[in-house]
């Protein structure tokens, strides 16, 4: 089932967010290689696609998991989870309707 992870940074997160960017992407990257990767990214702290040193106030992933606990946990083992980036994460079923 897919699986939407929202997630809301701290404030003041950008250093640590470019600080652990490398690994983050990396998790989503292989996600995407095996199949299992529907969108994902960063909300911009302004309306703006660059929002230089504003950053970011949070992140939303769309993926599939085989249930919501192994979800979650992925989630929890995020490495913006572990460098404090994240104030809050939620991992909700989503059903894809379109396209």
């Amino acid at each position: 089932m897919w699986y939407a992870i929202l997630a809301e940074d701290v404030a003041d997160s950008l250093a640590a967010r470019r600080q652990a960017r490398p690994a983050h992407l990396a998790r989503l990257e292989a996600l995407r290689d095996a199949g299992r990767l529907l969108l994902a990214g960063p909300h911009p702290a302004i309306d703006a696609e660059d929002p230089g040193p504003a950053g970011f106030s949070g992140s939303l992933v769309v993926a599939e998991f085989p249930s919501l606990a192994e979800a979650e946990a992925w989630a929890a083992a995020d490495p913006y989870v572990e460098a404090g980036v994240y104030a809050r994460v939620q991992v909700r079923p989503f059903l894809k309707v379109l396209p």
